[in-house]
Parts: structure tokens; C-alpha cells; sequence
């Protein structure tokens, strides 16, 4: 079964179509930094950032992490997505055990520079089930 669906404007209308006019109208500016010139904010959440882990070529999200700045400061280094474990208190470079590496494409920050959003080409599968991604489970009649 197939549906379309549409979602609300930032006004309350239909959102607008992308090429259209009311589309280029709420275009959103295109900044390029240097990793070294930003000044990412570790401080709001106790050191760390949530990740945003997109696919480069089919916009999915695959995934969402935590980085600390050491684990940031890896993954630029090596190209690889890694995050930091609440849980085990330790870095971690997604594939390492499974060969399921998230190699970097490109990497975003948001306006206020606490979150990064990583578009990255998966090699396998990004959740430990197996599925391509995390976000299988859609939540319904909410």
C-alpha cells in the first residue's frame, strides 16, 4: 500500500513543494566551516552531542549516538563515525567488531552547534539487529 503524505507548512498550509516558489522562498542558507573553526557546544548535554547518522545517498537516518569531543576528534581523523558508550563509558567506531563501518561523507551542524548530523555510506547494516536502520518501528495512532 502506498499513500502520499503531506505535511504542514511552518504557517499551517501545506508544505511547500520542493522547486516551487513558496519552496525557494524558506531556503535555508549553506555555511562551509572548518573543523577547526567551529566551536561546537560539548558543554549543554555534559560533554556530549547527539549524532544524526544519515545515509548520503538515500537521506534515511540510520541511526542516532552520542559524541564526546574525543570521539568527534576521531572521527574526523579517521573518516569513520565514532561515538561515545553511556553505558561503557568508552569510545566507540561503529563497525569495529561487526565490519559494519559509517564512513563520513559529510558532516553538519545545526544553528546552535550542539547536535551533528553525519551523512556517511554504510557498509552493511547500521542496527545491531541486522535491519539497515534504527528507526524501523513506526509509532501509530499517537
Amino acid at each position: 500500500m502506498k499513500e502520499e503524505v503531506r505535511q504542514q507548512g511552518p504557517r499551517g498550509g501545506e508544505a511547500a513543494v520542493p522547486g516551487s516558489q513558496a519552496h525557494q522562498e524558506l531556503e535555508q542558507p549553506h555555511l562551509r566551516s572548518k573543523p577547526s573553526e567551529l566551536q561546537l557546544d560539548f558543554e549543554k548535554l555534559d560533554g556530549l552531542l547527539p549524532a544524526v547518522v544519515q545515509d548520503h545517498h538515500t537521506k534515511e537516518v540510520l541511526m542516532v549516538g552520542f559524541m564526546n569531543r574525543e570521539a568527534w576528534e576521531k572521527t574526523l581523523r579517521t573518516g569513520l563515525v565514532t561515538f561515545w558508550s553511556r553505558t561503557r563509558q568508552t569510545l566507540w567506531t561503529k563497525g569495529e567488531t561487526s565490519g559494519n563501518h559509517l564512513r563520513v561523507v559529510r558532516l553538519w551542524t545545526d544553528c546552535d552547534r550542539d547536535t551533528v548530523l553525519a551523512e556517511v555510506e554504510p557498509k552493511g547494516p547500521t542496527c545491531h539487529t541486522g535491519a539497515r536502520s534504527c528507526f524501523y518501528e513506526e509509532i501509530v495512532d499517537a
